[in-house]
């Protein structure tokens, strides 16, 4: 049971980091990425449950990064607009903002 978990864990995360760096779209990018976090989310999980079933570590830390999950995607789709009305794009590789 532990190595299907982890196999699809791990198929998770490919298709995340995959997708973060391939796609020219920042909200696809920013949904990768949150498919990456949810990878690590069901590591957490599954090891926590694996090796100490008398504790929630796993669990309790797979919270604490949803929250940061959620909250870094807030900012990204936050900066996603405010970078459309200036250049009329949302591809990344046409991003030159912080460029001198």
């Amino acid at each position: 049971m532990l190595e299907h978990i982890l196999e699809l864990s791990a198929s998770l995360f490919r298709i995340g980091i995959f997708g973060s760096v391939t796609s020219r779209n920042m909200v696809r990018a920013l949904i990768c990425l949150e498919l990456t976090f949810n990878a690590v989310n069901i590591n957490l999980v599954t090891f926590s449950n694996f090796f100490d079933d008398s504790r929630m570590k796993g669990e309790i830390f797979s919270i604490f990064v949803l929250a940061i999950a959620a909250a870094e995607a807030t900012i990204g789709l936050a900066i996603v607009p405010a970078i459309y009305r200036n250049r009329k794009s949302i591809r990344i590789d046409q991003f030159n903002l912080l460029k001198w």
